[in-house]
């Protein structure tokens, strides 16, 4: 008599264990405010920072642009590395790092010195934003991933009125150089409250050499579809960064103005996502045509009103700028398939170098 064994059945690895919500979302959400808000926060201090170097606001505005650079660099680099390394270790690497060249941003000499070390800290805090968003669609209960996404994201995007608004308010308490050192001790605060609520890193294969990860961007960047949406990304970007660039510098209004003009963006950052749900409704590549639309309308008349008409126009612009990204970012991975960590990436980084273009575009208009 032959006895036949059976091989044993295949057993599929068992699911990572789903991140705690409240707390994760918390975290995540204040860190990428801060995180952000690192390239507009030096806006509304260029005056201020003209004054301490004896240098010209329009001059400095290359502070936004340099740290813009390092930023959209920085997602190329460790997108693909998050996949390859962990979340959970880029972020405990990230975060401290992103501490400390921001404290030296704040002690700073010269211009010269402030803008290598602008770049340096455009890469270090773009560790989070990929590492970030992809530990929310991995390890957030797939109910709550859509509501998480979309408020990491309107974070993101809050940043540009929070930091503004927080640095216009502050400048005069603790002076730039404050600010800065605030800001470091803020990232501290970011890795501590990170390191509590991230779970461990699942277990890797690394597939391949290091180099490997990077294959699919040229590809992606050329592709036919996903170059018009990054371009548009990009533009985009340019345009929201120039009108707030471009009310410092040659507003003159008086401070409460800017205030105002500021704040005026913020109750459709945190309206947009609210309506999302039903927004979703609408074909992913007609709603972002439709926000994209509504940004280049406002944007085509926003210098022709007076500031009463300005705060209003400025609302819907960032509406519509708020809508047109999460639509562009859903159309962006659902075009790219199995590449789609990599394609975001380059979503990424089409809107900090646009954000980093957009200081320059409008100092050029005081040339």
């Amino acid at each position: 008599m032959t006895l036949t064994v059976s091989p044993a059945p295949r057993l599929r690895p068992p699911s990572p264990a789903a991140a705690p919500f409240a707390s994760t979302l918390a975290a995540f959400t204040l860190t990428a405010i801060l995180v952000s808000g690192q390239l507009y926060i030096v806006i509304p201090l260029l005056h201020d920072m003209a004054a301490g170097w004896g240098s010209s606001a329009g001059g400095l505005t290359w502070l936004v642009t340099a740290f813009g650079i390092g930023y959209g660099i920085g997602f190329l680099v460790f997108g693909p590395l998050s996949d390859r390394y962990g979340r959970r270790r880029l972020l405990m690497i990230g975060l401290p790092l992103a501490a400390l060249t921001t404290a030296l941003v704040a002690l700073s000499p010269s211009p010269e010195v402030a803008l290598g070390l602008r770049a340096v800290q455009g890469v270090a805090v773009a560790m989070f934003p990929p590492a970030g968003m992809a530990y929310l669609g991995e390890r957030l209960e797939p109910r709550r991933r859509v509501v998480a996404i979309a408020a990491v994201t309107g974070a993101f995007l809050a940043s540009a009125v929070l930091l503004q608004v927080a640095a216009q308010l502050l400048v005069n308490v603790i002076g730039w150089r404050g600010l800065f050192g605030l800001s470091a001790a803020g990232f501290v605060l970011a890795a501590l409250g990170v390191r509590a609520v991230m779970l461990p890193d699942v277990s890797r294969q690394a597939a391949g050499s290091l180099w490997s990860a990077y294959r699919p961007l040229p590809g992606l960047l050329l592709h036919r579809v996903l170059s018009l949406r990054y371009l548009a990304t990009f533009m985009l970007m340019v345009g929201f960064v120039a009108v707030y660039t471009g009310l410092q510098i040659y507003g003159g209004s008086s401070p409460a103005e800017l205030l105002a003009l500021r704040a005026a963006g913020l109750p459709s950052i945190v309206l947009m996502p609210l309506l999302m749900p039903w927004l979703a409704r609408i074909r992913m590549t007609t709603r972002a045509a439709a926000f994209l639309a509504a940004a280049a309308l406002a944007l085509a008349v926003i210098g022709l009103t007076g500031t009463a008409v300005l705060v209003l126009l400025l609302a819907l612009f960032v509406a519509a700028i708020t809508g047109g990204l999460p639509s562009m970012n859903e159309s962006i991975s659902a075009e790219a398939g199995p590449a789609r960590g990599t394609a975001l990436a380059l979503f990424s980084a089409a809107l900090a170098v646009g954000g980093s273009v957009g200081p320059q575009v409008a100092a050029a208009f005081g040339v």
